[in-house]
């Protein structure tokens, strides 16, 4: 689906502007990426880079004082990681300068933090911009709802994703959350009805769970689908629940920003851009008393070890 870019002028409803491309401001955009937050940041080159990796260790022996000393050797295998371009333009009324200055600055503000929840929704997926660069859409998923029938409370979910990625040779090391899933932990409770995974009943703030680090932002959500058809029969679907986090070995993955996000201002291109009507539409901003304000910023992701993460997955949707 084509990206649709919109013309605000002073006559647009619910538009949401911000200030001028400074630095300071664009690197919001990490503040706003679960992923950013949980995984290390690499260095790398804007043609990308090799990674050597080690997939087998050596074995030491047991041996008797005179006999020879086993040899072993470590196995290793190479990841080639490739940064993507993210980009963004926005057009505006040059009215917006003068009269809505505050909405203009506020749209410019947070249009970074747009970059930052895009690369947690494209992490999060199984479709990547291109090859070697990896995303979260093949691990393991695990429920973190409560299943009061079973005796099995949130609490326990923790436990079994911190077997699987513990099974998978890793540590829990960090926990991403959506406002979804927040909601799921902070509803979590004890036997005297206290919550467990907060100071208490008045703080929505989330320490560590189990020792791993928590982030919260809205990019880490991944909508679910409803059956469709009628169970047993041909043609039926089961649903999928929706995603409401991910949990890992956070040393295991590692992303990579070429430089920062980067800004201009034109007040005489022309774009072409598709509308809400999926019609082409070119726009010369001189003509219309226009400018635009394009964003760029370059991005790379490596996951080393798939199976050292799980996705947690909340309700199913239902049918209408």
């Amino acid at each position: 689906m084509p990206t649709t870019y919109q013309d605000h002028s002073r006559k647009s409803t619910n538009v949401i502007f911000d200030p001028e491309v400074s630095n300071e401001i664009i690197t919001k955009a990490q503040e706003q990426s679960a992923i950013m937050q949980l995984a290390q940041r690499m260095s790398i080159a804007p043609e990308g880079k090799k990674f050597q990796t080690i997939v087998g260790d050596p074995s030491p022996e047991w041996v008797a004082e005179t006999n020879d000393k086993p040899v072993d050797f470590f196995s290793f295998g190479a990841k080639t990681v490739t940064p993507y371009k993210m980009a963004l333009i926005v057009p505006f009324s040059m009215e917006f300068r003068r009269d809505k200055k505050a909405l203009y600055d506020e749209c410019i503000r947070r249009v970074p933090a747009l970059f930052g929840r895009k690369f947690d929704a494209t992490a999060m997926g199984s479709s990547a911009p291109g090859t070697g660069f990896d995303v979260f859409g093949s691990a393991s998923k695990a429920s973190i709802l409560p299943d009061a029938s079973n005796h099995i409370d949130v609490y326990d979910r923790f436990l079994a994703v911190d077997s699987t990625i513990g099974a998978a040779d890793g540590i829990m090391s960090g926990i991403g959350l959506a406002p979804q899933g927040r909601s799921i932990v902070l509803g979590a409770k004890d036997g005297q009805g206290y919550p467990i995974f907060t100071p208490g009943v008045q703080s929505g703030q989330l320490g560590n769970i189990l020792g791993a680090a928590v982030s919260v932002n809205k990019g880490v959500y991944v909508a679910g689908s409803a059956a469709s058809g009628t169970a047993g029969q041909a043609g039926y679907v089961a649903g999928v629940p929706a995603t409401v986090g991910i949990a890992g070995d956070w040393d295991d993955a590692a992303y990579g920003v070429i430089g920062q996000i980067t800004g201009s201002i034109s007040e005489e291109a022309t774009l072409t851009y598709t509308d809400e009507n999926s019609q082409t539409v070119t726009l010369g901003l001189w003509q219309k008393n226009m400018f635009a304000v394009r964003f760029e910023i370059e991005l790379a992701l490596m996951v080393r070890d798939i199976n050292k993460f799980v996705l947690l997955t909340g309700t199913t949707p239902t049918g209408a």
